[in-house]
């Protein structure tokens, strides 16, 4: 295993006091925390965005911005910053509400050392874990990455095992499954196992040509078979002879291409338009459909024969909503993909982020996934991508119920009041309702996800925790 690289973290203080932030700089100095101080929130945030420091101390009272503005600031920009707000007039309610907008903590002035030392500490030990987790997760997508798909699942597995035990041998095979599933990439994937993996890759999508002009882009033709032929053309079987073709959509093929296919399949053998001559080809095919082809046969828009000469070799490819398990690995593959081709730092999604991708039923598979998460690394601003950022009609969609139809209380309802009463009895600090409910920050934070929906909160309503996805070198 990789070593797993240390970092120093960036600490900024914002405290119209002088006192308190030499105070800081003082208690916790260390060749592992770099500290910035600002004694004015404007120059705060100034600092924030410059820099982009892991934690930061925030004063409540400040002239000009308050603390609390400063909070919801920093949490709008970066859903991973741990904030602690600190004071001399200290109230429940405040402290509710900043915990409400995102803030780690609530510490009242004079500060206490020890109390301060322990929750630096801490953060900085979850940072350390971040980044051990973040090392885990790369070397997790090295193992469950196979010629440029991702999974993990049984179903995904087994695919994988087929393609490995059919590559060496295949003559025809036919690749099934809804649309965004990735069957291009597994035609890709038998090509380069085969051992024709060095001779032509030539891929036709059915659906996109037009009927007069198919036979002749798969089969050729010769000068003057028809107006503007004026020179011989390779069709794709002569120009992949020795390798692979892949038709893509064959159930959009006509009739009447279908049998010339067939032709080509039986014999090896193709015809080009407008020659009497046939033309010997070696060539290994793979077909592709999203459709029933057992239900187009009965219909009669598909042939049987041309069917059972395909499927020899059958391979099915699960729908993403089959094989869930797999979407934190894709997620994690999608955001380092387009993080490195939009040259942004993004670190990872946040968990209510993650929560709401997790509910919907990705009817479009990967391809769904794809446009999704680009489309979030293109609009995020900080180095997470945060449910606001994350397409409007996702949000929206509804979550499940919980409540119970009968009127009785579920378990999950009776645990969810004892944590929301808990919380209120410690004024809102989760760190301490953890210990009293004798469970782990994390677990606590997913209890309380459970209870709100991105469609009924608003990015002030719940805290939000980055899952790391790459190096977190934003707190270098």
């Amino acid at each position: 295993m990789a070593q797993i690289r240390q970092t120093r973290l960036k600490l900024l203080v914002i405290d119209d006091n002088p006192e308190t932030l030499h105070f800081v700089q003082d208690s916790l100095a260390s060749d592992q925390l770099e500290i910035l101080t600002a004694n004015d929130p404007e120059f705060g945030l100034e600092l924030f965005f410059r820099y982009r420091p892991l934690i930061v101390l925030v004063d409540l009272m400040m002239p000009k911005i308050s603390g609390m503005e400063v909070l919801q600031t920093i949490v709008a920009a970066d859903a991973g910053v741990e904030v602690i707000l600190i004071t001399a007039h200290y109230s429940t309610e405040s402290a509710v509400e900043a915990i409400q907008k995102g803030a780690n903590d609530y510490l009242t002035k004079p500060l206490d050392l020890e109390k301060l030392q322990a929750r630096i500490s801490s953060i900085q030990a979850d940072a350390q874990r971040r980044e051990k987790t973040a090392q885990l997760d790369r070397e997790l997508l090295d193992v469950y990455e196979f010629e440029g798909m991702i999974g993990r699942s049984p179903l995904m597995l087994e695919v994988f095992a087929r393609i490995r035990r059919v590559s060496p041998h295949f003559q025809t095979i036919l690749v099934t499954g809804n649309t965004g599933t990735g069957k291009e990439l597994v035609a890709r994937a038998l090509h380069r196992l085969s051992p024709v993996s060095a001779k032509p890759f030539a891929v036709v999508n059915c659906s996109a040509l037009v009927e007069t002009l198919l036979e002749s882009e798969l089969f050729g033709y010769v000068k003057g078979a028809f107006t503007g032929a004026l020179q011989d053309k390779l069709g794709v079987f002569e120009y992949a002879d020795g390798g692979t073709v892949f038709l893509d959509e064959i159930g959009e093929l006509p009739m009447s291409a279908q049998a010339k296919l067939l032709r080509v399949l039986q014999n090896q053998e193709v015809q080009r338009v407008g020659s009497p001559v046939p033309r010997m080809v070696n060539v290994r095919v793979i077909a592709a459909t999203n459709r029933d082809l057992k239900s187009e046969i009965a219909k009669g828009t598909f042939r049987e024969d041309l069917y059972y000469r395909l499927s020899m070799v059958e391979l099915t490819l699960p729908p993403l909503t089959d094989r869930k398990e797999d979407l934190p690995l894709l997620q994690r593959h999608l955001v380092s993909k387009f993080a490195t081709r939009y040259r942004k730092d993004i670190q990872g999604i946040t968990r209510r982020a993650q929560s709401c991708l997790a509910r919907h039923s990705w009817p479009g598979n990967v391809r769904e996934l794809e446009n999704v998460i680009g489309n979030a690394s293109m609009m995020v601003h900080g180095t997470v991508i945060d449910i606001d950022d994350l397409p409007e009609w996702l949000r929206r969609q509804p979550a499940q119920r919980v409540e119970s139809e009968s009127g009785i209380l579920t378990l999950e309802q009776v645990e969810q009041r004892h944590v929301l009463d808990v919380l209120h009895r410690v004024g809102g600090n989760k760190v301490r309702a953890a210990e009293a409910l004798g469970i782990g920050r994390n677990t606590l934070y997913d209890i309380l996800s459970r209870m709100k929906t991105p469609a009924s909160i608003d990015r002030e309503a719940e805290e939000p925790k980055d899952i790391p996805i790459r190096p977190q070198n934003r707190a270098g």
